[in-house]
């Protein structure tokens, strides 16, 4: 399968938690869909102190998984919002 593109996009988002809306990551979205996998390359700032956990909360958001060959956070359905 294909790699994701070398260039990030250049829309950045904030992903919040779902629960208590803290600050998870700053993130190079590309496209217009839905937050469904963040690829570890495309985040600019990294607010969690244990990967997939909310610093707050503690609430497993996301699994780690390779998405085409590359590093990927992988979005619990309803445990992230973008914004």
């Amino acid at each position: 399968m294909a790699r994701p593109n070398k260039k990030a996009p250049s829309r950045t988002v904030e992903i919040l938690c779902a629960q208590c809306k803290t600050r998870l990551f700053k993130y190079q979205k590309g496209g217009k869909g839905a937050l469904v996998k963040c690829f570890k390359e495309r985040i600019v700032t990294d607010h969690t102190q244990v990967p997939c956990h909310c610093p707050s909360c503690n609430q497993c958001f996301a699994r780690e998984t390779i998405v085409r060959g590359v590093p990927a956070f992988k979005i619990i359905g309803g445990k992230a919002i973008m914004k």
